[in-house]
């Protein structure tokens, strides 16, 4: 059970070390592409038809004529990647149950977006977790974790590649341990547990009350998507990348505060220093570094918003 990018390294390695996938189950096709005439399929979705993979794709997951095609194919075992929350009647039925892969090690950054928070709360290190399902969404015991660093240039884009890479380790690692009858299972600590909720636009947008290195955390860690984003002359300007510079703040320059030549630089004042904008994508406008952008629009305001 996937439906995105992430998901299909895991259901990769199943099918490439011989495992019989019974069913596919992913998200419905959508219209969508310019004038909303495309059909869009799940990578997971593209993924098993170029395997021949039997798919389900059911609108609601208690339905009960979906509940009796899974129960039809009596699987031994589920896998979920970047799925949604499963009733208990899906998530019970298999004898040996249901696992999920998280992107994050659990209990920290429970949540829809483990990735990004991870990156822009600044986190050293991050790594997947499979876990056996029960009620409350993520709190299931633990199986298996690996770990990697976050660097101070990585953007959520960065660490989502390795973690789906890893991912795909821990979910076959997981299957052969379930195979194999080699379970020890771990309680998660409550006393760890960080949250790592839904992301929506108003999320994206930046506070310059922070400091320089919280606000660039904001920026990497929404990069490449959602984006993060402020108002530049009244328009929506969306920062895809930034730099921290070491020069003091001038107490005169209020949070918000911009700064430019209207030629080579464009820096903003956070609480305690100065953040150096390095790409950027104005309103009806493409994606461009700052000097390209200078080269052709000037600046009219000294403050964001």
């Amino acid at each position: 059970m996937g439906t995105p990018e992430f998901a299909v390294p895991a259901l990769q390695t199943l099918v490439e070390n011989g495992y019989d996938i019974v069913g596919v189950i992913t998200a419905t096709d959508k219209m969508g592409g310019r004038g909303g005439k495309k059909l869009i399929e799940s990578d997971v979705k593209k993924y098993a038809v170029s395997q021949g993979l039997n798919i389900l794709q059911p609108k609601n997951l208690k339905n009960p004529e979906f509940v009796e095609e899974v129960r039809a194919l009596k699987s031994d075992l589920q896998i979920v990647v970047a799925f949604r929350m499963l009733p208990e009647v899906i998530w019970n039925m298999p004898e040996h149950g249901t696992y999920n892969l998280h992107g994050s090690l659990l209990p920290r950054f429970r949540g829809a977006a483990p990735i990004h928070w991870a990156v822009m709360t600044g986190a050293k290190e991050t790594g997947v977790t499979s876990f056996k399902l029960k009620h409350e969404i993520d709190t299931g015991d633990l199986l298996f974790q690996e770990e990697t660093k976050i660097t101070d240039e990585d953007t959520t884009g960065d660490v989502y590649t390795r973690l789906m890479q890893l991912g795909a380790e821990v979910v076959l690692r997981t299957v052969k341990a379930v195979e194999a009858g080699e379970i020890e299972l771990k309680e998660q600590d409550n006393s760890q547990v960080s949250k790592a909720p839904k992301i929506y636009h108003e999320t994206c947008e930046i506070d310059f009350t922070k400091t320089t290195k919280e606000v660039y955390n904001h920026i990497r860690g929404l990069n490449p998507f959602p984006t993060a984003w402020t108002k530049i002359d009244g328009l929506e300007c969306k920062i895809l990348k930034s730099g921290m510079s070491d020069e003091e703040l001038d107490p005169m320059h209020k949070p918000g505060t911009l700064l430019t030549d209207n030629k080579r630089y464009l820096k903003i004042a956070c609480n305690d220093g100065y953040l150096a904008l390095l790409e950027l994508k104005m309103q009806g406008k493409k994606k461009m570094d700052i000097k390209s952008l200078l080269n052709g629009y000037k600046i009219e305001s000294d403050k964001v918003g």
